[in-house]
């Protein structure tokens, strides 16, 4: 069992009442981390959103029901709780009726289940996310040495739990993964009329990794209008698809103000999405899997540790650039993030003159451990 780095922190939840929400990709571990935390446990209730009678049963729920339903059980656990319609009116009735009852909740949907118990949870809930496997994960389960010696693999196939457990079938798995729970939260939650143009855009998407994207390009490739596009990658970003990296803008006249960066979560399922496998010394796109891989597991480790940062990259109408920023109590923190070990790091002067609270760093495969593990 790969031990995942969340659970000392829902361990620590576990002492008061609020609700745990655990957010995360489907397939990415949220049920088998709790059944290995709380499958020897005789007082569990488990519900699973997937199922249609449960979901009926949900649908004018009461606290007097409620109660009659979880009876003696003291933790209730909800997986895939963005099914459920009124989720958010029955965690809520729980959490105000029934003392001695702590529920946690899972969901791999940001978009829908945010929407349904942000406000009736206000003040009721911990919101926490769990990725697929992590650098940091598995250089605590087999060593640093080995994870190192399997850093390329990593680049091309990335960490989904199911492809690191069954080494030789990865391609057939991730092919499975992307055709089967790409879209099923978008395209079940989302009244999205054209899939197939959705599909496009997460092709042209995974093609333009690492680079700056623009919503009127994306709309000529794929066919969609402009305020699509965006609706779209917001979708897919709430559904752990991809994440969005804005730029940073307040000192230079020449700055991007309203640029952006899309990533892929996952190595593998951005690979997978355009049909691509090749070894590493075989691709012609190594430097942005390294920067989408370096940045993906940073986003990891940061949520794992609660650390609080704002996240950037930086550019000039004159390309000066640096690919990736971090903001942290008021001080800037600026990398560039290359595959050749033998590249010097260069950081544009206008950059160092005008945010004088910074400091630089090169990122390559020589130095990249201590950037995103312990």
């Amino acid at each position: 069992m790969i031990q995942r780095q969340i659970r000392h922190i829902i361990h620590q939840r576990l002492i008061d009442r609020k609700i745990i929400i655990i957010l995360g990709p489907r397939q990415s571990g949220k049920t088998t981390l709790l059944k290995e935390l709380f499958s020897e446990r005789k007082d569990v209730l488990w519900w699973n959103g997937d199922e249609t009678d449960l979901r009926q049963m949900l649908k004018e729920p009461t606290s007097t029901y409620l109660k009659s339903i979880i009876g003696k059980n003291k933790l209730l656990i909800i997986d895939e709780a963005q099914r459920i319609e009124n989720i958010g009116l029955c965690l809520k009735l729980i959490y105000d009726n029934i003392e001695d009852v702590k529920v946690i909740a899972t969901g791999s949907s940001s978009f829908d289940l945010a929407n349904k118990i942000n406000e009736p949870l206000t003040g009721r809930k911990w919101e926490y996310f769990l990725y697929p496997l992590s650098y940091s994960e598995m250089l605590d389960h087999h060593g640093n040495i080995n994870e190192k010696r399997l850093l390329e693999k990593r680049l091309v196939f990335g960490y989904y739990p199911e492809v690191i457990n069954n080494p030789g079938d990865e391609e057939a798995i991730l092919l499975q993964l992307s055709d089967s729970y790409l879209y099923k939260d978008i395209l079940t939650w989302e009244k999205v009329h054209k899939p197939d143009r959705l599909e496009a855009l997460v092709q042209a998407l995974a093609f333009q990794l690492g680079n700056e994207v623009s919503y009127h390009e994306l709309a000529k490739l794929t066919g969609l209008d402009k305020e699509t596009v965006e609706r779209y990658i917001l979708l897919l970003e709430r559904a752990f698809i991809v994440f969005r990296l804005g730029s940073l803008s307040r000192n230079l006249r020449t700055e991007l103000k309203k640029s952006r960066k899309i990533y892929f979560y996952d190595n593998g399922l951005r690979n997978a999405v355009i049909r691509q496998f090749n070894p590493v010394g075989l691709r012609n796109d190594i430097g942005e899997l390294w920067e989408n891989f370096v940045i993906s597991e940073r986003l990891k480790y940061l949520q794992y540790n609660q650390l609080y940062a704002n996240r950037y990259f930086w550019r000039t109408h004159n390309q000066q650039e640096i690919d990736y920023i971090e903001e942290r109590d008021g001080n800037l923190f600026a990398f560039e993030i290359k595959w050749n070990t033998k590249v010097k790091a260069k950081f544009p002067r206008s950059f160092i003159s005008a945010y004088p609270q910074h400091e630089t760093q090169l990122i390559t495969p020589d130095n990249f451990g201590s950037f995103l593990a312990y």
